[in-house]
């Protein structure tokens, strides 16, 4: 028999067909075994952790994305206020000063003009 591998999450169909054997196992009333881990006890709480798992998931899984969602929105509103204050230090020193390169803007004097390319005449 080969090893499970324990790291992946059964399939959600897996889960589905093991609940309804499970609840085809109630209507089992004969139904007795010497193996501990196949015993209706076990099984029903080995089904109740699982069910108090998924919730605990769910309930941190929402926290978790609310807490990504606050954080994304905390690193947009302070994207915005640096832009803001580049923009009032480019209006109040202007585009050419050291204040502005201080703030991690490039002087205006500083930036690459353009190159015109060419016109290459093409023969026919």
């Amino acid at each position: 028999m080969t090893t499970q591998d324990r790291t992946r999450r059964l399939p959600s169909q897996s889960i589905s067909q093991d609940i309804t054997s499970l609840h085809g196992l109630q209507t089992i009333t004969t139904y007795n075994t010497s193996r501990a881990d196949a015993s209706v006890a076990n099984l029903q709480q080995a089904y109740q952790t699982m069910l108090a798992q998924k919730q605990a998931e769910t309930e941190k899984l929402t926290l978790y994305r609310a807490a990504t969602d606050a954080g994304r929105l905390a690193e947009w509103e302070f994207h915005n206020a640096v832009l803001a204050m580049k923009e009032v230090v480019r209006g109040q020193y202007g585009s050419d000063s050291d204040q502005a390169q201080a703030v991690g803007l490039k002087k205006k004097s500083e930036r690459k003009r353009p190159n015109r390319k060419k016109s290459v005449a093409i023969a026919i």
